[in-house]
């Protein structure tokens, strides 16, 4: 079944088939959207400082981004509930940029990099999505709860010890909430409460304003400030291709995360173009671009249990609105508050599942050695995208050498011993096609040799070049072959193909 789904029409992204708006369908639901974002944006406005210093900008910059990339995604139609901003990942790729050359040439990348990723979404490279293995995604996970966790380290180390009694009260609240009612966040709550006990109680802990300042204002469009020649094109497009790729894996990545604890389908190519519409209205809006975040939208989709894009869209619109009109409430935020409800999504996010004893006898080994190969890379580079990669490639080169094996050659001679029949079955490519040539016996068969395909596939042109140098070996001993049982397909390339593959014929 493809994990795409029909694409619903530019404006009505916020809304269901119907015409009528998911959110409005029964007030809980829109009061769990509502609180998601509310939650959503308290979370993100740390997280958008603390990128914007790893690009080397102002926080101002990374808040913009957030903003923008939440809005525009929710109205041009990003998967449901899923939370787009100003990231880590984006971060690095374009901090080199702004480091040697300034802000502008890192705007006009991010726009350059937004046309990419609607030039690669409508060219349907969100369908290469189907080709990541199940161990790959669990290894991502596993690597995103990984990584979600180590990055509350930093918020946990030469701290007040205040801290710790903060954090742990966060995270007793949090579990303990919900049992009591389910109508308010429990992060919300925990939040709220956390921040009331510090400011009442005077207690010094690292906040919310320690990062950085807030902005002031709304952001105002503009164009880059660069010189508007092929120089600023070639020097740009590399940092702005890289940034359309890291941030298409990262954001498909967990679309097909939501998807799974959705139940639900998401177009992934609508994702893509998505992505990139809302990266190019970021960079004219100053920002930094941005992707999926991965951690809020897990607060948003597992922990506060949303499902519609007015999460999303609240989310970014409520960011702003702390920022310009509450500033100086939420800089008195304490740290300790978001740590706990990011630890507490680490938690709920990894695959526990996936590691227990019982879990991983039963398991290939082959699927544990991918997942594990994830989990390291994405750990080692702090870059799910370049995680997903790898494990995939050794997914597919465990596949190649477990399917290699799988051809089987069996011959018969005719009672007269004149003819023998070479029976062929399984999948033919150029793993197993490599083995096919010493299946034979060349000196001691008869002189006429028939090979029968019928339960056999020809996939490559490693497969005919097999089969070329079966008949050139035979026919140096002056023994004639016939390759018969070729389906249509195989018939096809190997008539094209046959006796045109080596400078010998």
């Amino acid at each position: 079944m493809s994990a795409e789904a029909p694409a619903a029409r530019g404006p009505r992204s916020l809304l269901s088939r119907t015409g009528r708006p998911d959110f409005l369908r029964s007030p809980k639901v829109f009061r769990t959207e509502v609180l998601a974002g509310l939650v959503v944006a308290l979370a993100l406005i740390p997280e958008a400082i603390s990128f914007s210093i790893i690009a080397g900008v102002d926080p101002s910059v990374g808040l913009f981004a957030s903003f923008t990339m939440a809005v525009v995604i929710s109205l041009v139609g990003g998967r449901k509930a899923m939370i787009s901003a100003a990231t880590g990942a984006i971060a690095l790729v374009i901090a080199p940029l702004n480091r040697e050359h300034g802000l502008g040439y890192l705007v006009a990348a991010v726009i350059l990099g937004g046309v990419f990723q609607v030039a690669l979404g409508a060219a349907g490279v969100a369908k290469l999505m189907r080709f990541v293995p199940r161990s790959v995604m669990v290894g991502f996970v596993n690597a995103l709860a990984i990584m979600i966790f180590m990055a509350q380290v930093p918020e946990m180390t030469d701290v007040p010890w205040p801290v710790y009694p903060l954090i742990a009260a966060g995270l007793a609240l949090m579990v303990l909430f919900p049992k009591v009612t389910k109508a308010v966040p429990a992060p919300l709550v925990s939040i709220v409460v956390l921040t009331v006990i510090t400011v009442a109680a005077g207690i010094a802990v690292p906040t919310v304003g320690d990062k950085g300042e807030l902005p002031s204002s709304l952001p105002v469009p503009g164009i880059p400030d660069v010189p508007l020649t092929l120089d600023t094109l070639t020097l740009i497009a590399p940092y702005s291709f890289a940034f359309a790729l890291v941030g298409l894996m990262e954001s498909l990545m967990t679309a097909k995360l939501v998807d799974e604890i959705t139940d639900t389908r998401s177009s992934k190519t609508r994702e893509s173009v998505g992505q990139g519409v809302a990266n190019i209205v970021t960079g004219f809006f100053g920002g930094m671009g941005g992707c999926a975040m991965i951690g809020q939208t897990m607060i948003n989709v597992k922990t506060s249990g949303a499902r519609t894009r007015l999460s999303t869209f609240l989310a970014g619109s409520f960011l702003m609105v702390l920022c310009i009109v509450f500033g100086p409430v939420v800089s008195d935020i304490p740290m300790a508050a978001l740590v706990a409800v990011m630890v507490l999504v680490s938690v709920g996010t990894f695959d526990w599942h996936s590691v227990r004893p019982r879990t991983l006898r039963r398991m290939p080994l082959a699927e544990t050695v991918v997942m594990a190969v994830t989990v390291l890379v994405v750990v080692a580079t702090h870059n799910l995208a370049v995680g997903v990669v790898v494990g995939s490639v050794v997914a597919m080169i465990a596949f190649a050498r477990r399917v290699a094996h799988l051809v089987d050659v069996s011959g018969v001679r005719d009672p007269d011993g004149h003819q023998v029949v070479y029976s062929v079955a399984g999948e033919l490519f150029f793993a197993s096609s490599n083995d096919l040539v010493h299946r034979f016996d060349y000196a001691g068969d008869p002189d006429d040799v028939v090979i029968d395909l019928s339960r056999a596939h020809i996939w490559d042109a490693s497969s005919v070049a097999a089969l070329d140098g079966i008949e050139t070996k035979y026919a140096a001993y002056g023994k004639k072959v016939t390759v018969t049982g070729l389906n249509e397909p195989s018939a096809a390339m190997h008539d094209r193909l046959a006796g045109q593959l080596t400078d010998a014929h």
